[in-house]
């Protein structure tokens, strides 16, 4: 296993499970910073190591009206002052080539979001920023083909590499986790996280937005912690109903300890097979 190293910590075999947390999209400086803020709190007590996340431009939303973002300038700029008086390192997605050089002068780790995830020259790209490179996997795509997106990082050089389930297409406007995901994606020598609100996400289940089920949210978490996983990918908020993305499948933060707390239980049974 090839241990990743962010910030003061490591992310890998034998490390701690992180949690990778935040809103959807920016919602602006301050309420997103108090998500953040909160998310941090509740790590910090369970001895979890934290990264914030969210994404300044949603540039794959079921419909043109959909919110995407403050959009790449500004976005960054927030996620900087976040970064900053959080003291954590911070995550965000991008959709273009052009979008990888400023996004690396903040970011600590550039996210692939799942659609582009087969993008050969958007992979080169953010592996040669030097910057660690997290991909989420397809929903179109099995877990043994992602080793085919591994080696298109590895070929820019970069062995700062993390893979994300996120999910499977199970006909339409639903999803499915498939626990064997893991081990196979594991099996390439990288760290695997599991994006336990985007599995239970519906998407474009609401004609103009996708809709979600956050109630399964734990019973998927602690399956996937068992399987064997290294992080967890959370996007929270304070009033999920309130939320300008993905409400539906985001978990309140007055929930995520518990969450949490139940993870990490598993996670110390399971981690001496990993």
């Amino acid at each position: 296993m090839n241990n990743i190293k962010i910030g003061n910590f490591e992310v890998g075999s034998g490390n701690p499970l992180i949690l990778i947390a935040g809103p959807c999209v920016l919602e602006g400086y301050e309420r997103s910073l108090y998500i953040g803020k909160r998310a941090k709190e509740i790590a910090q007590k369970l001895g979890i190591p934290y990264i914030f996340k969210a994404s300044f431009d949603k540039a794959n939303r079921s419909s043109y009206k959909g919110f995407r973002g403050p959009g790449l300038k500004e976005g960054l700029a927030i996620i900087k002052r976040i970064k900053k008086e959080l003291k954590v390192p911070v995550i965000s997605d991008v959709h273009t080539e052009e979008q990888v050089e400023p996004a690396a002068q903040v970011l600590d780790i550039i996210q692939i979001p799942a659609f582009l995830c087969r993008q050969t020259d958007l992979l080169y790209t953010a592996a040669k920023s030097g910057k660690i490179v997290n991909v989420k996997k397809g929903q179109f795509m099995a877990p043994k083909d992602m080793k085919n997106v591994v080696e298109k990082i590895e070929s820019a050089g970069s062995h700062k590499i993390m893979l994300t389930e996120r999910g499977a297409s199970f006909g339409y406007n639903n999803l499915v986790v498939d626990m064997r995901a893991f081990p196979i994606m594991r099996s390439f020598g990288y760290p695997v996280i599991f994006d336990a609100t985007h599995s239970v996400q519906l998407p474009g289940g609401g004609g103009t937005c996708s809709t979600g089920n956050r109630e399964y949210v734990e019973y998927l978490t602690r399956a996937a912690v068992g399987a064997g996983i290294d992080g967890l990918f959370m996007e929270v908020h304070d009033k999920p109903e309130e939320a300008l993305s993905d409400g539906p499948n985001m978990v309140r933060l007055d929930d995520l300890s518990v969450i949490l707390e139940d993870a990490l239980a598993i996670h110390n049974i399971v981690k001496k097979h990993f």
